[in-house]
């Protein structure tokens, strides 16, 4: 069995969090390096390394997790937009094996990323 992750951590409760938003489903807390005035990661609860990682079965939870990111976005008044992003793997930046989305706002962005 493999250790847990921090994210696994944060929703047994293991570890603190400064959580915006819980459902069955999904768990958004604040980035504790926030790349943005406005950085929620969203994850799901199910544990899922990454987007290789998904199954068909998958397909409602990941739905689930958007909507969710819609909730908070506004509940946070996030009316002049939001990024979302999701790195998948190591080579794009995935530092946590469990499948999350990084919800980004307070600014303006640049295209491309990265």
């Amino acid at each position: 069995m493999s250790p847990k992750t921090v994210f696994k951590k944060i929703i047994d409760r293991e570890i603190p969090a400064d959580i915006v938003y819980e459902d069955a489903d999904c768990i958004a807390f604040k980035d504790i390096n926030p790349q943005a005035p406005v950085h929620m990661i969203v994850i799901p609860k199910k544990e899922i390394p990454n987007i290789d990682a998904l199954r068909e079965e998958d397909a409602e939870l990941i739905g689930r997790c958007f909507l969710a990111m819609q909730t908070i976005a506004t509940q946070l008044g996030l009316n002049q937009g939001y990024r979302v992003v999701l790195n998948n793997g190591k080579d794009a930046g995935q530092e946590v094996m469990h499948l999350h989305f990084h919800m980004l706002a307070g600014r303006q962005f640049g295209w491309p990323p990265g």
